[in-house]
């Protein structure tokens, strides 16, 4: 699609714009002639009319003399991964990773996306796990924006001090009170939302001086981190219900005046804060929850592709499928909530739908006659129940007979050998989904389910494990990470410039990547598609974002609509940052 540059009085300027250079050889360019910069010209939308601006520049490379005579780009990729590769423990590599990206970013994201299947596990889940629980002893340099309980009153002021206002485009928000399945870590929550920035740069092509990771400190109960002289944050436990509502309902209104063109990434609140934020929230200003949307749409995307290999092999019709979880916290309960979508797709009503989805909690299979439920819980509660409280997992399924067995409670080895025996004696191929991160909580390992199924188990896992053969069979482990959905989801709402994130838009990214595997991952039976093909996957989803969005209303890009899909991914490809 062409673009008219329309700029008042100058109508013939050149996209890329240098200086004039005498011809003199290259040698003497390098030791006598100034540094010149290129700028180039990038075409945007104002009020119906396309104007230029000038795209930011990366940094300049250091002047002649200051780096070794043979240094060479590509030969220093290699160098820097035989650094990485000659760490031994895996919270050395995210520290080495961690200054290498503070110290030349381009460099870091090209390494991320030529090995993303080895790195992604280094910058995210397992171990940004370890790196949060440490990160008040391994801190060395400033990143993010920290905002404390101590600010409430002048939120404004404190956020205006970030020094890339203009280019802000995404957040990711945390108060650091439920982090992975580790607890309240308070100010330690931070590499949280740095690691998830890092793979919308990754995995979406966000430009790095877009991203703007925060942490909210409104205090800790942990009282590990409150007795350690080096921690990071306040040292009082956290406020109140109340006053973090008020510190809440200021700290967004601010971020929408101060930041006009933000999408806000919720990450990692704790689940009644989760569902009470972004209730209030999602209405008013453009945000979303990833625990609760993004965790609830990736599961979503696995679970379509899953069922329809059970279904192949038991003869049953997709309708026919009965989910048990196991935890109904923020993310079990967002998860059961998305995958209610599942069953209204093959033609059931909502009431149907949630009757096919079962939960159970630390006090077991959740009923309306077990007594008082906390409110995100009765939306799945049986009223179909009306015996004892039913406790034992074994009993729950052998009641349920569920097709598939979803875990989401943090339990280390809560899916034991008969516990998947059991599933697998109700189903051919039963669908095992332990999710819960990092690797130390997940429910059962990819090995461990692969063995007491006799290689029939359908799996997909919240955490990296690796391949294992089985009767001469390569048998692959799908990872539900929520990476396959939000890089793509938040450059489909930031393009689209959405006012609200709907919940037609997280759905449109769920079956953009349910619908994203090749004929080959097919043939392999895998769920989901592979890592490397991460910004193939995120363009498609943004497209599908974009779309729902126009569906929706909510989209303010309205030149948008008026693109065939053909031109609309074109157009999300090109605007994709490449290291």
């Amino acid at each position: 699609m062409s673009f008219p540059f329309i700029l008042s009085r100058k109508p013939h300027i050149p996209l890329i714009v240098s200086p004039h250079r005498t011809s003199t050889s290259l040698a003497a360019q390098r030791v006598k002639m100034p540094v010149t910069k290129t700028q180039v010209l990038t075409p945007y939308w104002s009020n119906g009319v396309q104007k230029l601006k000038v795209a930011p520049s990366p940094p300049p490379k250091p002047a002649y003399g200051l780096t070794p005579p043979a240094l060479d780009d590509s030969l220093h990729v290699v160098r820097c991964m035989r650094q990485l590769r000659s760490k031994d423990k895996p919270i050395e590599k995210y520290i080495y990773l961690t200054q290498l990206k503070a110290t030349e970013p381009a460099l870091f994201y090209k390494l991320c996306l030529d090995n993303m299947s080895e790195i992604t596990p280094l910058i995210y889940t397992p171990t940004v796990g370890d790196a949060c629980l440490q990160f008040s002893h391994i801190y060395r340099r400033p990143e993010g924006l920290y905002i404390s309980i101590n600010d409430k009153g002048r939120i404004g002021k404190v956020l205006r001090n970030w020094p890339k206002i203009d280019e802000a485009r995404i957040s990711v928000v945390t108060d650091g009170s439920r982090i992975l399945g580790l607890g309240d870590l308070g100010v330690n929550g931070m590499p949280i939302a740095i690691g998830k920035l890092s793979l919308y740069v990754a995995g979406a092509g966000i430009r790095p001086e877009s991203t703007v990771p925060i942490c909210l400190d409104l205090g800790t109960n942990n009282k590990e981190f409150l007795q350690d002289p080096l921690y990071l944050g306040l040292r009082h436990e956290r406020v109140s219900a109340e006053v973090a509502q008020e510190f809440m309902d200021e700290f967004m209104y601010e971020m929408s005046q101060v930041f006009p063109k933000l999408l806000v990434q919720f990450e990692d609140f704790s689940t009644d804060k989760a569902f009470a934020y972004l209730s209030a929230f999602r209405d008013k200003y453009p945000v979303f929850n990833d625990d609760i949307q993004g965790t609830g749409a990736v599961v979503l995307s696995g679970f379509l592709n899953a069922a329809k290999l059970s279904s192949a092999a038991s003869g049953r019709p997709l309708s026919d499928h009965k989910i048990l979880f196991l935890g109904a916290g923020s993310a079990g309960v967002g998860v059961a909530m998305q995958l209610t979508s599942f069953f209204k797709m093959q033609g059931l009503s909502e009431e149907e739908a949630r009757r096919r989805i079962y939960l159970v909690d630390s006090q077991g299979l959740i009923f309306n006659a077990r007594g008082p439920l906390a409110e995100h819980k009765r939306v799945f509660s049986r009223d179909d129940y009306q015996g004892p409280p039913m406790t034992n997992l074994v009993d729950i399924l052998n009641y349920v007979k569920p097709t598939a067995l979803l875990g989401l409670s943090t339990i280390k080895g809560a899916f034991n050998q008969q516990v998947i025996e059991t599933m697998s004696a109700l189903n051919p191929r039963p669908i095992i989904f332990p999710l819960s991160n990092p690797v130390r909580l997940s429910e059962c390992e990819f090995h461990e389910a692969v063995e007491w199924s006799n290689g029939r188990v359908i799996f997909a896992s919240g955490s990296p494990f690796p391949e294992q053969t089985y009767a001469g069979r390569t048998l692959y482990p799908g990872q539900g990470n929520n990476m396959y959905i939000f890089p793509g989801l938040g450059l489909g709402a930031i393009i689209s410039r959405a006012s609200s994130v709907t919940d037609r838009m997280v759905e449109a990214a769920s079956l953009g990547l349910a619908n994203s595997l090749t004929k080959d991952e097919r043939s392999a039976d895998l769920v989901y598609p592979r890592i490397e093909r991460i910004r193939e996957i995120s363009a498609e989803i943004a497209r599908s974002v974009v779309r729902a969005a126009q569906k929706d209303g909510v989209d303010r890009s309205l030149d948008l609509r008026a693109m065939s899909d053909e031109a609309l991914l074109h157009f999300i490809g090109e605007r994709m940052w490449k290291p």
